[in-house]
Protein backbone atom coordinates (compact mmCIF):
# COMPACT_ATOMS: atom_id res chain seq x y z
CA UNK A 1 0.00 0.00 0.00
CA UNK A 2 1.26 3.71 -0.42
CA UNK A 3 2.78 5.78 2.06
CA UNK A 4 -0.18 8.54 1.32
CA UNK A 5 -2.89 5.75 2.50
CA UNK A 6 -0.97 5.73 5.98
CA UNK A 7 -0.69 9.45 6.07
CA UNK A 8 -4.59 9.38 5.83
CA UNK A 9 -4.42 6.62 8.33
CA UNK A 10 -2.67 9.21 11.06
CA UNK A 11 -5.62 11.45 10.39
CA UNK A 12 -8.16 8.89 11.03
CA UNK A 13 -6.55 8.11 14.10
CA UNK A 14 -6.38 11.82 15.85
CA UNK A 15 -10.07 12.00 15.09
CA UNK A 16 -11.07 8.48 16.16
CA UNK A 17 -9.16 9.60 19.40
CA UNK A 18 -11.25 13.17 19.81
CA UNK A 19 -14.48 11.42 19.29
CA UNK A 20 -14.03 8.41 21.39
CA UNK A 21 -12.07 9.79 24.53
CA UNK A 22 -14.57 11.96 25.99
CA UNK A 23 -16.23 8.99 27.25
CA UNK A 24 -13.24 8.08 29.54
CA UNK A 25 -13.06 11.78 30.54
CA UNK A 26 -16.78 12.24 31.63
CA UNK A 27 -16.40 12.65 35.11
CA UNK A 28 -13.70 14.62 35.01
CA UNK A 29 -15.29 17.25 32.54
CA UNK A 30 -18.53 17.68 35.08
CA UNK A 31 -16.67 17.84 38.06
CA UNK A 32 -14.00 20.56 36.40
CA UNK A 33 -17.00 22.42 35.10
CA UNK A 34 -19.54 22.04 37.11
CA UNK A 35 -22.54 20.11 35.16
CA UNK A 36 -24.23 16.82 35.75
CA UNK A 37 -22.70 13.38 34.47
CA UNK A 38 -25.85 12.86 31.89
CA UNK A 39 -24.95 17.01 30.50
CA UNK A 40 -21.36 15.82 30.20
CA UNK A 41 -22.46 12.57 28.29
CA UNK A 42 -24.28 15.58 25.53
CA UNK A 43 -21.09 16.37 24.49
CA UNK A 44 -21.03 12.70 22.81
CA UNK A 45 -23.92 13.21 21.29
CA UNK A 46 -23.39 17.48 20.49
CA UNK A 47 -20.33 15.68 18.18
CA UNK A 48 -22.47 13.00 16.45
CA UNK A 49 -24.59 15.72 15.47
CA UNK A 50 -21.56 17.96 14.15
CA UNK A 51 -20.37 15.17 12.04
CA UNK A 52 -24.41 15.25 10.56
CA UNK A 53 -24.64 17.99 9.83
CA UNK A 54 -21.39 19.13 9.04
CA UNK A 55 -21.10 16.66 6.15
CA UNK A 56 -23.48 18.59 3.60
CA UNK A 57 -22.28 22.05 5.14
CA UNK A 58 -18.63 21.92 4.26
CA UNK A 59 -19.39 20.02 1.20
CA UNK A 60 -21.43 22.69 -0.58
CA UNK A 61 -18.73 25.06 0.31
CA UNK A 62 -15.33 23.03 -0.22
CA UNK A 63 -16.55 21.07 -3.22
CA UNK A 64 -14.52 23.06 -5.78
CA UNK A 65 -11.57 22.51 -3.74
CA UNK A 66 -9.09 19.61 -4.89
CA UNK A 67 -9.13 16.42 -2.54
CA UNK A 68 -5.62 17.12 -0.92
CA UNK A 69 -6.15 21.16 0.06
CA UNK A 70 -9.36 20.26 1.25
CA UNK A 71 -8.03 16.96 3.81
CA UNK A 72 -5.12 19.69 5.05
CA UNK A 73 -7.90 22.32 5.40
CA UNK A 74 -9.83 19.77 7.12
CA UNK A 75 -7.04 19.22 9.50
CA UNK A 76 -6.93 22.72 10.43
CA UNK A 77 -9.94 22.97 11.53
CA UNK A 78 -9.44 19.51 13.62
CA UNK A 79 -6.64 21.32 15.21
CA UNK A 80 -8.49 24.26 15.85
CA UNK A 81 -11.28 23.11 17.05
CA UNK A 82 -9.44 20.46 19.42
CA UNK A 83 -7.15 23.68 21.09
CA UNK A 84 -10.84 25.33 21.51
CA UNK A 85 -11.70 22.15 23.85
CA UNK A 86 -8.44 22.51 25.54
CA UNK A 87 -8.91 26.54 26.18
CA UNK A 88 -12.87 26.17 27.07
CA UNK A 89 -14.13 28.05 29.84
CA UNK A 90 -17.31 26.52 30.18
CA UNK A 91 -19.33 23.75 29.29
CA UNK A 92 -21.32 25.52 26.56
CA UNK A 93 -18.44 26.67 25.12
CA UNK A 94 -16.67 23.46 24.85
CA UNK A 95 -19.89 22.21 23.10
CA UNK A 96 -19.39 24.49 20.59
CA UNK A 97 -15.69 22.99 19.93
CA UNK A 98 -16.59 19.95 20.43
CA UNK A 99 -19.26 20.51 17.22
CA UNK A 100 -16.57 22.60 15.58
CA UNK A 101 -14.02 19.73 15.58
CA UNK A 102 -17.06 17.10 14.32
CA UNK A 103 -17.43 19.31 11.18
CA UNK A 104 -13.94 17.63 10.20
CA UNK A 105 -15.41 14.66 10.94
CA UNK A 106 -17.38 13.08 7.89
CA UNK A 107 -15.92 15.21 5.16
CA UNK A 108 -12.41 13.70 6.03
CA UNK A 109 -13.58 10.32 6.24
CA UNK A 110 -15.53 11.02 3.27
CA UNK A 111 -13.07 12.69 0.79
CA UNK A 112 -10.50 10.20 2.15
CA UNK A 113 -12.45 7.07 1.36
CA UNK A 114 -12.44 9.11 -2.38
CA UNK A 115 -8.65 9.56 -2.42
CA UNK A 116 -7.64 6.13 -0.80
CA UNK A 117 -9.45 4.04 -3.93
CA UNK A 118 -7.51 6.84 -6.46
CA UNK A 119 -3.67 5.73 -4.67
CA UNK A 120 -4.65 1.46 -5.69
CA UNK A 121 -5.66 -0.73 -8.33
CA UNK A 122 -9.60 -1.46 -8.85
CA UNK A 123 -9.36 -4.73 -6.78
CA UNK A 124 -7.48 -3.52 -3.85
CA UNK A 125 -9.79 -0.36 -3.02
CA UNK A 126 -11.95 -1.87 -0.43
CA UNK A 127 -8.80 -2.86 1.38
CA UNK A 128 -7.54 0.57 0.85
CA UNK A 129 -10.63 1.93 2.94
CA UNK A 130 -9.89 -0.38 5.43
CA UNK A 131 -6.41 0.67 5.91
CA UNK A 132 -7.22 4.10 6.00
CA UNK A 133 -9.70 3.01 8.90
CA UNK A 134 -7.74 1.03 10.83
CA UNK A 135 -6.65 4.75 12.17
CA UNK A 136 -10.36 5.14 13.78
CA UNK A 137 -9.96 1.63 14.99
CA UNK A 138 -6.40 1.67 16.76
CA UNK A 139 -7.81 4.81 18.09
CA UNK A 140 -10.11 2.68 20.34
CA UNK A 141 -7.45 0.11 21.26
CA UNK A 142 -4.44 2.59 22.20
CA UNK A 143 -5.71 6.46 21.92
CA UNK A 144 -8.37 6.48 23.78
CA UNK A 145 -7.11 4.53 26.84
CA UNK A 146 -4.00 6.85 26.82
CA UNK A 147 -5.58 10.07 26.10
CA UNK A 148 -8.24 9.20 29.34
CA UNK A 149 -5.18 8.45 31.41
CA UNK A 150 -3.31 11.11 30.32
CA UNK A 151 -6.87 13.27 31.27
CA UNK A 152 -6.77 11.87 34.77
CA UNK A 153 -3.34 12.35 35.75
CA UNK A 154 -2.59 15.85 33.93
CA UNK A 155 -6.52 16.98 33.63
CA UNK A 156 -8.85 16.57 30.74
CA UNK A 157 -7.40 19.47 28.75
CA UNK A 158 -3.90 17.96 28.46
CA UNK A 159 -5.96 15.16 26.25
CA UNK A 160 -6.89 17.93 24.26
CA UNK A 161 -3.70 19.73 23.46
CA UNK A 162 -2.19 15.98 23.32
CA UNK A 163 -4.77 15.37 20.42
CA UNK A 164 -4.16 19.00 18.85
CA UNK A 165 -0.73 17.80 18.16
CA UNK A 166 -1.99 15.03 16.80
CA UNK A 167 -3.50 17.12 14.31
CA UNK A 168 -0.55 19.25 13.42
CA UNK A 169 1.21 15.99 12.49
CA UNK A 170 -1.38 14.47 10.41
CA UNK A 171 -1.51 17.71 8.79
CA UNK A 172 2.38 17.48 7.92
CA UNK A 173 2.09 14.13 6.62
CA UNK A 174 -0.56 14.57 4.39
CA UNK A 175 0.81 17.24 3.30
CA UNK A 176 4.04 15.27 2.60
CA UNK A 177 2.56 12.47 1.26
CA UNK A 178 -0.50 13.13 -0.22
CA UNK A 179 -0.34 13.24 -4.33
CA UNK A 180 -2.28 16.81 -5.39
CA UNK A 181 -5.00 16.04 -7.29
CA UNK A 182 -5.34 16.09 -11.46
CA UNK A 183 -7.69 18.46 -12.71
CA UNK A 184 -11.11 17.15 -12.37
CA UNK A 185 -12.76 16.71 -15.40
CA UNK A 186 -15.96 18.52 -16.09
CA UNK A 187 -19.21 18.38 -14.13
CA UNK A 188 -17.26 16.51 -11.40
CA UNK A 189 -17.25 20.14 -9.42
CA UNK A 190 -18.82 19.60 -6.25
CA UNK A 191 -21.26 22.83 -5.81
CA UNK A 192 -24.28 22.49 -3.97
CA UNK A 193 -26.45 21.57 -7.11
CA UNK A 194 -24.23 18.25 -6.96
CA UNK A 195 -25.29 17.70 -3.66
CA UNK A 196 -29.28 17.96 -4.25
CA UNK A 197 -27.98 15.23 -7.72
CA UNK A 198 -26.28 12.51 -6.05
CA UNK A 199 -29.02 12.35 -3.02
CA UNK A 200 -31.50 12.22 -5.90
CA UNK A 201 -30.42 8.46 -6.80
CA UNK A 202 -32.32 5.87 -5.38
CA UNK A 203 -29.46 3.57 -5.17
CA UNK A 204 -27.39 5.97 -3.19
CA UNK A 205 -30.16 6.81 -0.99
CA UNK A 206 -30.55 3.14 -0.51
CA UNK A 207 -26.82 2.67 0.45
CA UNK A 208 -27.14 5.10 3.02
CA UNK A 209 -30.17 3.54 4.76
CA UNK A 210 -28.43 0.24 4.77
CA UNK A 211 -25.43 2.09 6.76
CA UNK A 212 -27.88 3.60 9.20
CA UNK A 213 -29.94 0.64 10.02
CA UNK A 214 -26.39 -1.51 10.07
CA UNK A 215 -24.96 0.91 12.68
CA UNK A 216 -28.38 1.39 15.01
CA UNK A 217 -27.65 -2.99 15.71
CA UNK A 218 -24.41 -1.98 16.41
CA UNK A 219 -24.36 0.88 18.74
CA UNK A 220 -27.78 0.06 20.37
CA UNK A 221 -25.66 -2.98 21.91
CA UNK A 222 -22.52 -1.31 22.50
CA UNK A 223 -23.54 1.66 24.32
CA UNK A 224 -24.54 -0.33 27.22
CA UNK A 225 -21.79 -2.78 27.22
CA UNK A 226 -20.65 -1.79 30.31
CA UNK A 227 -23.91 -1.92 32.44
CA UNK A 228 -24.35 -5.35 30.41
CA UNK A 229 -21.13 -7.06 31.54
CA UNK A 230 -21.13 -5.30 35.03
CA UNK A 231 -25.10 -6.38 35.85
CA UNK A 232 -26.04 -9.01 33.63
CA UNK A 233 -22.85 -10.97 32.84
CA UNK A 234 -21.67 -10.65 36.71
CA UNK A 235 -17.96 -9.34 35.58
CA UNK A 236 -16.39 -6.31 38.13
CA UNK A 237 -16.29 -2.75 37.11
CA UNK A 238 -12.48 -3.54 36.57
CA UNK A 239 -12.38 -6.50 34.24
CA UNK A 240 -14.41 -3.82 31.70
CA UNK A 241 -11.57 -2.21 30.26
CA UNK A 242 -9.53 -5.30 29.43
CA UNK A 243 -12.76 -7.00 27.48
CA UNK A 244 -13.04 -3.81 25.54
CA UNK A 245 -9.62 -4.08 24.15
CA UNK A 246 -10.64 -7.29 23.02
CA UNK A 247 -13.56 -5.48 21.53
CA UNK A 248 -11.05 -3.62 19.44
CA UNK A 249 -8.70 -6.27 19.00
CA UNK A 250 -12.10 -7.23 16.97
CA UNK A 251 -12.20 -4.39 15.22
CA UNK A 252 -9.35 -4.33 13.84
CA UNK A 253 -9.52 -7.98 12.63
CA UNK A 254 -13.17 -7.15 11.22
CA UNK A 255 -11.87 -3.77 9.40
CA UNK A 256 -8.98 -5.87 7.48
CA UNK A 257 -10.72 -8.92 6.79
CA UNK A 258 -14.00 -6.38 5.32
CA UNK A 259 -11.72 -4.95 2.90
CA UNK A 260 -10.12 -7.99 1.65
CA UNK A 261 -13.85 -10.04 1.03
CA UNK A 262 -14.80 -6.60 -0.95
CA UNK A 263 -12.08 -6.51 -3.08
CA UNK A 264 -13.22 -9.90 -3.89
CA UNK A 265 -16.87 -9.72 -4.07
CA UNK A 266 -18.01 -6.46 -3.09
CA UNK A 267 -22.15 -8.21 -2.96
CA UNK A 268 -21.50 -10.85 -1.10
CA UNK A 269 -19.24 -9.52 1.10
CA UNK A 270 -21.33 -7.01 2.11
CA UNK A 271 -24.41 -9.25 2.32
CA UNK A 272 -22.70 -11.89 4.65
CA UNK A 273 -20.82 -8.72 6.93
CA UNK A 274 -24.45 -8.28 7.85
CA UNK A 275 -26.00 -11.51 8.17
CA UNK A 276 -22.81 -12.11 10.61
CA UNK A 277 -23.19 -9.23 12.40
CA UNK A 278 -26.97 -10.11 13.16
CA UNK A 279 -26.18 -13.72 13.98
CA UNK A 280 -23.31 -12.73 16.44
CA UNK A 281 -26.31 -9.90 17.94
CA UNK A 282 -28.76 -12.34 18.78
CA UNK A 283 -26.71 -15.27 19.50
CA UNK A 284 -24.84 -13.15 21.99
CA UNK A 285 -28.55 -12.36 23.85
CA UNK A 286 -27.96 -16.02 24.73
CA UNK A 287 -24.42 -16.25 25.78
CA UNK A 288 -24.85 -13.35 28.68
CA UNK A 289 -24.68 -15.37 31.59
CA UNK A 290 -21.59 -16.88 30.69
CA UNK A 291 -18.55 -15.05 31.21
CA UNK A 292 -16.23 -17.02 28.70
CA UNK A 293 -19.07 -16.93 25.84
CA UNK A 294 -19.90 -13.70 26.47
CA UNK A 295 -16.07 -12.14 26.11
CA UNK A 296 -15.66 -14.56 23.13
CA UNK A 297 -19.10 -12.50 22.04
CA UNK A 298 -17.58 -9.36 22.13
CA UNK A 299 -14.44 -9.97 20.06
CA UNK A 300 -16.95 -11.30 17.33
CA UNK A 301 -19.63 -8.20 17.80
CA UNK A 302 -16.75 -5.92 16.78
CA UNK A 303 -14.90 -8.24 14.10
CA UNK A 304 -18.55 -8.30 12.77
CA UNK A 305 -19.46 -4.85 13.49
CA UNK A 306 -16.11 -3.14 12.13
CA UNK A 307 -16.58 -6.41 8.82
CA UNK A 308 -19.13 -3.95 7.40
CA UNK A 309 -17.55 -1.01 7.27
CA UNK A 310 -15.25 -1.25 3.84
CA UNK A 311 -18.35 -2.84 1.97
CA UNK A 312 -20.67 -0.34 3.15
CA UNK A 313 -17.98 2.19 2.00
CA UNK A 314 -17.23 0.91 -0.87
CA UNK A 315 -20.96 0.51 -1.99
CA UNK A 316 -21.82 4.03 -1.39
CA UNK A 317 -18.60 5.42 -3.38
CA UNK A 318 -19.66 2.81 -6.86
CA UNK A 319 -23.41 4.06 -6.25
CA UNK A 320 -22.74 7.81 -6.31
CA UNK A 321 -19.56 7.50 -9.00
CA UNK A 322 -19.13 10.50 -10.51
CA UNK A 323 -20.39 14.01 -9.63
CA UNK A 324 -20.75 14.44 -6.46
CA UNK A 325 -19.10 10.97 -5.23
CA UNK A 326 -16.76 12.94 -2.31
CA UNK A 327 -20.44 14.05 -0.86
CA UNK A 328 -22.07 10.86 -0.72
CA UNK A 329 -19.01 9.26 1.01
CA UNK A 330 -18.92 12.52 3.58
CA UNK A 331 -22.94 11.57 3.91
CA UNK A 332 -21.92 7.95 4.32
CA UNK A 333 -19.51 8.42 7.36
CA UNK A 334 -22.69 10.93 8.65
CA UNK A 335 -24.65 7.67 8.25
CA UNK A 336 -22.74 5.51 10.11
CA UNK A 337 -22.95 8.37 12.89
CA UNK A 338 -26.67 8.56 12.20
CA UNK A 339 -27.01 4.98 13.16
CA UNK A 340 -24.75 5.49 16.23
CA UNK A 341 -27.13 7.97 17.87
CA UNK A 342 -30.50 6.17 16.88
CA UNK A 343 -29.22 3.00 18.53
CA UNK A 344 -28.12 4.63 21.45
CA UNK A 345 -31.78 5.87 22.25
CA UNK A 346 -32.62 2.37 20.81
CA UNK A 347 -31.13 0.70 23.62
CA UNK A 348 -32.36 2.92 26.25
CA UNK A 349 -35.83 2.87 25.01
CA UNK A 350 -35.24 -0.99 25.59
CA UNK A 351 -33.98 -0.64 28.82
CA UNK A 352 -36.47 2.01 29.98
CA UNK A 353 -39.64 1.01 28.28
CA UNK A 354 -38.89 -2.32 27.04
CA UNK A 355 -38.03 -5.83 28.09
CA UNK A 356 -34.74 -4.55 30.04
CA UNK A 357 -30.97 -4.60 30.01
CA UNK A 358 -30.65 -8.31 29.05
CA UNK A 359 -32.99 -8.11 26.05
CA UNK A 360 -30.43 -5.09 24.63
CA UNK A 361 -28.53 -7.40 22.15
CA UNK A 362 -31.49 -9.85 21.21
CA UNK A 363 -33.41 -6.42 19.66
CA UNK A 364 -30.43 -5.01 18.17
CA UNK A 365 -29.85 -8.40 16.17
CA UNK A 366 -32.74 -7.74 14.57
CA UNK A 367 -32.13 -4.37 12.77
CA UNK A 368 -29.32 -5.30 10.71
CA UNK A 369 -31.53 -7.77 8.88
CA UNK A 370 -33.74 -4.72 8.05
CA UNK A 371 -30.43 -3.83 6.75
CA UNK A 372 -29.78 -6.37 5.06
CA UNK A 373 -33.49 -6.44 3.28
CA UNK A 374 -32.93 -2.95 1.97
CA UNK A 375 -29.29 -4.02 0.32
CA UNK A 376 -31.39 -7.10 -1.11
CA UNK A 377 -34.15 -4.20 -2.34
CA UNK A 378 -31.28 -2.48 -4.06
CA UNK A 379 -29.88 -5.18 -5.55
CA UNK A 380 -33.08 -5.81 -7.20
CA UNK A 381 -33.53 -2.56 -8.24
CA UNK A 382 -30.79 -2.38 -10.27
CA UNK A 383 -31.46 -5.97 -12.16
CA UNK A 384 -34.35 -4.48 -13.32
CA UNK A 385 -33.00 -1.58 -14.25
CA UNK A 386 -30.12 -3.63 -16.20
CA UNK A 387 -32.81 -5.69 -17.76
CA UNK A 388 -34.84 -2.99 -18.72
CA UNK A 389 -31.53 -1.55 -20.72
CA UNK A 390 -30.88 -4.56 -22.16
CA UNK A 391 -34.40 -4.95 -23.78
CA UNK A 392 -34.20 -1.33 -25.28
CA UNK A 393 -31.27 -2.28 -26.85
CA UNK A 394 -32.37 -5.35 -28.40
CA UNK A 395 -35.93 -4.93 -28.27
CA UNK A 396 -36.21 -8.49 -30.55
CA UNK A 397 -34.70 -10.41 -28.34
Amino acid sequence: MPVALYALTAGAFGIGVTEFVIMGLLLDVSADLHVSISAAGLLISGYALGVVIGAPILGAITGRMTHKSLLMALMVVFTIGNIACALAPGYWSLMAARVLTAFAHASFFGIGSVVATGLVPQDRKASAIAIMFTGLTVANILGVPFGTWLGQHFGWRSTFWAVSLVGVIAWAVIALFVPQDEKKPAGEEEGSENLLAVLGRVPVLLGLLTTVLSWIGVFAAFTYIAPILTRITGFSDAAVSPILLVFGGGLIVGNLLGGRLADKRLVPALLGSLLALSVVLIAMSFTLHNQVLTVIAIGLLGAAGFATVPPLQTWVLEKAEGAGQSLASGFNIAAFNLGNAIGAWLGGFVIDRGPGLGSVTLVAGFVPLLALAVALFSLRLERRKTYREAAVVCPGE
